[in-house]
């Protein structure tokens, strides 16, 4: 009998092929954009991965200079001779590539794929001039590399003497990384190098730690796209449940038992879950590998952070891609087997029992879309940090999608209560029975434009955001790199006199309240009076700075720092009072700002190398020729303003081409979803039109009526969807972005944007619904009459 019952189920999806076909496309749609994520971030974590191995970041204390200079071999050479076990590292860039210099007889731990600790790997350390993966090796043609796979991608480590010829800094050490365990009674620090510091390890890659919130940016945009596709696979579900309600009956009435039905229909539904699971992880390796090179240029251009270019068939993502299919066929699939489990033993196939059941779980759903609303209320208060942002988006999304079918619900009851026609009341009567059949796909289309405005208005006011800033930091016509102290010399008395003000670009990293920080020194001059914008400020916020008794610090550092205006901070053992908090868009980190004079006191042998310069922007190409014959600095060694500018805005743009890319994916399921919806619904439409049509009725009217349904459900949709798609925008800039990055961005309304968006959307609805109308439309009159010749 369980084989008759089986071929009895399956027959079902022989004879409704669409419906299958929306089944194994919705649920591979979302697994598609689920593992395509996934595989993106697993690629991106095993880069970080890689470079965190390198030298084991994050894992070992190191010493640095305190005025952030290069460290002398001969200071490295007394604190060896001293007792402290201490390994030199250098690094620079090469043709894009990071270049690693390491000692590796001394250095603890491993150096990518290299055990030096254990003394595996020496041979090929020694043999080759740098070790790399295939490619990088690539991107440095003319040198002896050693291919290693497991090196960090833009990567290349090498003997710290081969390193310092080949990045021209001979000598020079950037830091010492301490070993964990060290002689007992080795003299102080302060006692043999009293110009260097410990920093102590992070725990983990810092790399790793900014990126986290671009990835969970991500993985919840795969979570809202794959929510989406399983609205499609419920609604799927649903309908055939309902109709095959009468072959259930029939087995039922034959003696199978019910545990075995439900055990058929569950391995039936595993077994498409599996092969939509098996196609969606197949278009995810697709996906993933569109979306990775502009994944790779936004996390290089916001953290630094070199990930590699090629995609591998990890198992961390594509098996998650099939345990999410599974697990999301078997929550969609729950609804319609425990109503299964409680339908008596001989019910009849009841045309209307989506909507009667859909009526009975109205309840249940208000209370669900209340508690998730509500919830999402308290934690506006409330929220903190990444966990408590994305936990209120859920609630706040999710909430809005349960409570849609009851808020059209309504406003269709007061359109049928407000018709005067016949023709008018059995429209809203008929679209309102219709809604329950509709609503999952709905709900899809409402998450997508919600999505869709909120993250196009996080988009556009940063946009809008960085332009500002980008103008008012960026103010200098020219800026000017110089190497060494001959040439600085020169720039200088070449330039002075033929221009506005030079001003000098002074930093040292250093520590301000725990926080590592970025110390500027600022020349006295009106551009930063003019030109800085201060989210908040004393009155005369430069003039203090420029004196020497305060200091301007980033709106990153004062929140993680918890500092505010008039508090003290140190520096150098230097107390400063804040004068200024100021906006600074786009850095992960802490920075400040005090007066030139000051820095010099604090970092007197730190020197300038950069300059910015304020002249007539027309005379800058005569300045630039000027320099490269007078000077021997080429153009090679300036950037114009413009220049700059367009680079900043390029890193930008391709910042959120993967989040466009899910968003208009996103709206093709929503899209895909109705029209599933729509012709799945054509064939049990067929009762509910006969009526109209014996009456009058045209079928080409009848036709005309469903797409202005669809439509106009649509229209309602997007205005729903318009305000909660401000609130996740507000969410996103307001909790999520601080979370994040330690800034907020202000938000802005763009009016024709949503406009366009609910046009494309009402443009998606008409071409989903245009297909099952026209098929309304033409339905043969027989068909119809065979309607009054059923029992019905």
């Amino acid at each position: 009998m369980t084989r008759a019952t089986l071929h009895a189920l399956l027959s079902h999806w022989w004879r409704n092929p669409l419906q299958l076909f929306t089944l194994l496309a919705g649920l591979a749609l979302a697994t598609a954009l689920w593992s395509g994520v996934q595989a993106v971030n697993a690629e991106a974590r095993a880069s970080y991965d890689a470079a965190a191995a390198t030298l084991g970041e994050g894992q070992f204390d190191r010493l640095v200079a305190r005025d952030g200079q290069p460290i002398d071999q001969a200071t490295y050479i007394a604190l060896r001779r001293a007792g402290w076990l201490v390994s030199p590292v250098v690094q620079g860039r090469l043709e894009g590539v990071r270049i690693i210099g390491v000692e590796p007889l001394t250095a603890p731990g491993a150096l990518g794929a290299v055990d030096v600790a254990s003394g595996a790997g020496l041979e090929a350390f020694f043999s080759a001039t740098l070790i790399a993966n295939a490619e990088t090796a690539a991107r440095l043609p003319g040198l002896d590399i050693q291919i290693t796979p497991d090196t960090a991608p833009g990567t290349a480590i090498g003997d710290i003497a081969v390193a310092q010829q080949l990045l021209g800094r001979t000598g020079e050490i950037d830091h010492l990384i301490i070993a964990p365990r060290q002689p007992i009674g080795r003299p102080d620090l302060a006692d043999v190098a009293p110009q260097l510091t410990r920093q102590a390890a992070q725990g983990g890659s810092d790399i790793g730690r900014l990126t986290d919130s671009f990835h969970l940016n991500l993985t919840a945009f795969g979570l809202l796209s794959f929510a989406v596709g399983i609205f499609i696979v419920h609604g799927a579900i649903g309908l055939a449940f309902e109709q095959r309600r009468p072959v259930i009956r029939t087995l039922r009435a034959l003696g199978l038992p019910l545990g075995r039905l439900m055990l058929l229909i569950a391995a039936e539904l595993l077994i498409f879950a599996l092969i939509a699971g098996l196609i969606g992880v197949a278009l995810g390796y697709l996906v993933a590998a569109l979306l990775l090179p502009d994944v790779a240029a936004t996390l290089r251009g916001l953290y630094g952070a070199d990930v590699s270019g090629t995609l591998q068939l990890r198992p961390v993502w594509w098996l998650s891609g099939l345990g999410i299919a599974l697990g999301g066929t078997t929550l969609a699939a729950s609804g319609a087997l425990y109503k299964l489990s409680q339908m008596p033993l001989l019910a009849a196939a009841q045309p209307r029992a989506l909507a009667m059941a859909a009526g009975r779980r109205a309840i249940w759903q208000g209370a669900g879309a209340a508690l998730l609303l509500g919830l999402a209320a308290i934690l506006v208060f409330t929220a903190e940090g990444l966990i408590g942002g994305f936990t209120m988006l859920a609630g706040l999304l999710l909430g809005a999608a349960l409570a849609l079918p009851l808020i059209l619900g309504q406003i269709l009851a007061g359109a049928s209560r407000l018709a005067k026609s016949a023709t008018a009341q059995w429209f809203w009567a008929d679209t309102r029975q219709q809604l329950p059949g509709l609503s999952l796909a709905l709900m899809a289309l409402l998450l997508a434009i919600a999505a869709n405005v909120g993250v196009s208005t996080m988009v556009s006011s940063f946009r809008l955001t960085f332009v500002d800033f980008l103008d008012q930091r960026l103010s200098s016509e020219l800026y000017v790199s110089v190497e060494g102290n001959d040439q600085r010399a020169a720039f200088i008395a070449h330039a002075t006199p033929r221009v506005e003000a030079l001003l000098p670009i002074l930093s040292a990293d250093s520590t301000i309240a725990g926080q590592p920080t970025e110390l500027f020194g600022a020349r006295d001059h009106r551009t930063y009076r003019d030109n800085w914008v201060f989210l908040q400020s004393t009155a005369q916020p430069w003039q203090t700075t420029f004196d020497g008794a305060t200091i301007l610090i980033n709106e990153q550092l004062a929140r993680r720092a918890d500092l505010g205006i008039g508090d003290s901070v140190q520096v150098q053992d230097r107390a400063f009072a804040i004068a200024g908090v100021y906006g600074d868009y786009g850095n992960p980190i802490g920075q400040a700002v005090i007066g030139e004079d000051m820095f010099g006191a604090l970092y007197p042998d730190i020197r300038a190398d950069r300059f910015g310069v304020r002249m007539d922007a027309g005379a800058v190409p005569d300045l630039v020729a000027d320099l490269a014959a007078d000077v021997g600095i080429p153009a090679s060694q300036t950037v114009n303003q413009a220049g700059i500018k367009a680079i900043s805005l390029q890193v930008f743009e391709r910042t959120f081409t993967v989040t466009t890319a899910l968003n208009v994916l996103t709206l093709a399921v929503a899209g895909f979803a109705i029209l599933m919806s729509l012709l799945t619904l054509a064939a049990m439409r067929v009762p509910q039109l006969a009526p109209a049509w014996a009456v009058g009725m045209t079928r080409a009217q009848l036709g005309r009526l469903e797409l202005l349904r669809a439509v106009l459900l649509a229209t309602i949709t997007a205005m729903i969807a318009l305000p909660l798609g401000l609130g996740l925008a507000w969410v996103l800039l307001a909790v999520v972005n601080v979370a994040a990055f330690g800034w907020e961005l202000p938000m802005f309304l763009f009016p024709w944007d949503y406009a366009r968006l609910g046009l494309f959307a009402l443009l998606a609805a008409a071409l989903a619904a245009l297909w099952p109308a026209r098929r309304l439309a033409r339905t043969p009159p027989a068909d119809l009459l065979k309607v009054f010749s059923n029992e019905r």
